[in-house]
């Protein structure tokens, strides 16, 4: 585990630290959510254009020489906002220490939450389920779908060869069979 996604619970971040010795990311969502809510009703399409601006820079460096530009722009008027701006910078901007064609594919845990969440929706049509057996087959048939779904969508979500180019440990090569 190289990096871990989610939002800013302490126990996560914790354990993410001292369990899996992983970098943690902040979900830029989540993120969202949370400051924008300090942006008052007027303001929230203007604060999110502003950060936005810090995630399309081409490098770490612009994007948290961004942040701060934008954090120091929205002081005077929201303190508060600007202070979880200081804060997060790090947390949030973490993904971009890993190579660039991935970073699309990290600032966020929306695909697992998707995906979560059409477990639940299907686990819910079925209502009771008669053993623990029937539950591991429809929610081990839905991953194994959702594998296939990513392995073929190369362009969007990561494969072996491009996490292997991440790491200096050798990354096993499986059969095209089992990918």
């Amino acid at each position: 585990v190289k990096l871990v996604i989610s939002d800013a619970h302490e126990g996560i971040k914790a354990a993410v630290s001292k369990v899996l010795c992983a970098s943690w990311q902040r979900c830029r969502v989540h993120f969202a959510r949370n400051v924008l809510a300090h942006a008052g009703k007027s303001g929230r399409r203007v604060v999110s254009a502003f950060i936005g601006t810090a995630f399309a820079q081409e490098t770490p460096e612009a994007a948290s020489s961004q942040w701060r530009n934008v954090a120091d722009q929205i002081r005077p008027k929201v303190p508060k906002l600007a202070a979880i701006m200081d804060e997060a910078e790090h947390d949030v901007l973490a993904y971009m220490s890993f190579p660039k064609q991935h970073w699309t594919k990290l600032h966020s845990t929306n695909p697992i939450e998707r995906l979560n969440g059409e477990i639940k929706k299907r686990t819910d049509v079925v209502g009771i389920f008669p053993n623990k057996d029937a539950i591991v087959r429809l929610v081990g048939a839905m991953l194994l779908e959702q594998n296939d779904e990513w392995a073929v969508q190369r362009s969007r979500y990561m494969t072996v060869e491009t996490i292997g180019k991440m790491s200096d440990d050798p990354i096993i090569s499986l059969p095209a069979v089992a990918r």
